[in-house]
């Protein structure tokens, strides 16, 4: 798999953080992990990252890319009027993140990104000398090359 895991310290610090934010908040189903819904897929020459970003301005998306970690941010902010009384919230505002953590097998110089229909779609090559390939056999051409053994 081209993606990679962090620290485990600080897997376990991002689990116990996400607890406690949801117990400060009172999500205890994960809303905000899954504000931003990621599928990951391996292919022949790249791995797709594709992001569920439903009803976010596509000029509030940002992609960016340091040091082996991809970060997609986007924001929702408030759609209603000063005299509209919310009763029911269910879709989260404000500005999400999301980072992944690319393995040295990729080409982070070459990613491209793409959004359409509240889905972006994040492309990252993967470097020609980490692709699969076929190892050629080289055959012996005289049998005086191949060594017998004398019982």
């Amino acid at each position: 798999m081209l993606l990679t895991s962090i620290d485990p310290f600080i897997q376990e610090f991002d689990r116990q953080f996400d607890r406690i934010t949801r117990q400060a908040f009172g999500s205890s189903d994960g809303a905000a992990r899954g504000a931003m819904p990621l599928d990951g897929v391996r292919r022949k020459d790249d791995v797709l990252l594709k992001f569920d970003l439903p009803g976010i301005d596509p000029d509030s998306i940002e992609v960016t890319v340091d040091r082996g970690v991809l970060s997609v941010s986007a924001g929702r902010e408030e759609e209603y009027g000063q005299d509209d009384r919310l009763f029911v919230r269910e879709r989260p505002m404000g500005t999400f993140t999301r980072r992944v953590y690319l393995s040295e097998h990729l080409d982070s110089d070459k990613i491209d990104a793409a959004y359409s229909n509240g889905v972006l779609a994040v492309r990252i090559p993967v470097i020609e000398r980490a692709r699969p390939r076929k190892v050629e056999i080289q055959k012996a051409e005289h049998t005086s090359d191949q060594k017998s053994i004398k019982a």
